[in-house]
């Protein structure tokens, strides 16, 4: 399947700055255009102002999180019909950093991808173990129980993309073995087997300090489909670059 390269800008970025990365990414993509798919996060101040930087351009625009209802008296959330009407394709859901710094549980995060995919999005789900999950042996449990309690039944491939983040790799320098990489991804599909139909075709992203440097291996590898990038998305020569590698034979 065609790779996927997701940029997460995080909290990051004022009007003059992010469009001023959109701009200089779509300027690199026309210049040398990648035989992958490109996708920006931004925040959601950020949103329309991105949106237009990139209409028309064949990058794709997508939000970080939704509330699990439509509308409603829910204070400084914003909905996934929102994010529709904004230009988005995509959102970002069950991020480790909204399951932690949020409380976000599975049941939320499945509750808001039913609602992604009903206002005609495509959700970005997250998994992935912590550190101590990963030494004590469980980072396949780990993300088997994410993708059982994340995932409402009834989805199908083209409406749900999975990230693999493994939460002690984002943001510190450090990655998993390409071998421990693989069996993971490996395991992902297996368990989207018994939760989604067409499983073979839901893309499976590597997220964890992915950098232009290791991006090609790291893509490269089987059921590695593209990457959710979180850092190196903020500078577009970066974000440019993983997207090459991404895209090299």
């Amino acid at each position: 399947m065609r790779k996927l390269i997701a940029g997460n800008w995080k909290m990051n970025g004022l009007r003059a700055d992010g469009l001023a990365l959109a701009r200089d990414l779509v300027r690199r993509a026309a210049a040398e255009p990648v035989a992958c798919d490109l996708l920006l996060c931004p925040p959601a101040t950020l949103l329309c102002a991105v949106g237009e930087a990139l209409a028309g351009t064949g990058v794709a625009l997508g939000g970080q999180d939704c509330h699990a209802k439509p509308k409603g008296a829910h204070t400084g959330d914003i909905s996934a019909p929102m994010l529709r009407d904004a230009g988005c394709s995509h959102v970002i859901l069950g991020h480790s950093e909204r399951r932690t710094d949020h409380g976000e549980s599975d049941e939320l995060v499945r509750a808001k991808v039913a609602a992604a995919t009903a206002a005609g999005l495509i959700a970005i789900l997250c998994v992935g173990e912590t550190a101590a999950e990963r030494d004590a042996g469980r980072a396949l449990e780990v993300v088997a129980r994410q993708l059982q309690g994340s995932l409402p039944s009834g989805l199908g491939a083209a409406q749900l993309v999975v990230a693999y983040e493994p939460v002690w790799a984002i943001g510190t320098g450090r990655t998993p073995t390409t071998a421990e990489i693989a069996a993971v991804h490996r395991h992902i599909r297996a368990v989207l087997g018994g939760l989604v139909t067409g499983a073979a075709d839901v893309p499976i992203l590597y997220g964890g300090s992915v950098k232009p440097g290791n991006a090609r291996e790291l893509l490269h590898l089987e059921n590695v489909d593209g990457a959710l990038v979180g850092g190196a998305s903020l500078d577009a020569g970066d974000f440019h670059a993983i997207a090459r590698g991404a895209a090299a034979s």
